[in-house]
């Protein structure tokens, strides 16, 4: 099981990307747009720059849903290789058997 506060920290950074999404992607839009003059593409930079960094969605870390482990994740399933393995033993993943020979 990985740290609470660590976890914790990651859903945090989820609520405030989801918070400023539009806001990031009219400022992205607009500081791309080679049709606007440059002080307002500058300025738009400028105001993304003092957005906060957590709102960014490349800070997001991908977690184990089970044990909050952040390596070694399956994207498809959002769970770690260990706790797929675990439910995998017990049958509890449709149509997944763990081998053995």
């Amino acid at each position: 099981m990985a740290k609470t506060s660590s976890i914790e920290r990651n859903k945090k950074r989820e609520r405030l990307a989801k918070k400023y999404e539009a806001r990031r992607a009219r400022l992205k839009k607009a500081a791309l747009d080679e049709n606007l003059p440059l002080e307002e593409r500058f300025a738009a930079r400028l105001k993304l720059a003092q957005l906060p960094r957590n709102a960014s969605p490349t800070r997001i870390r991908n977690r184990c849903e089970l044990s909050g482990r952040p390596r070694g994740f399956y994207r498809k399933l959002k769970l770690s290789r260990i706790a797929l393995r675990d439910l995998a033993s017990k049958g509890q993943v449709p149509g997944m058997v763990k081998s053995s020979w």
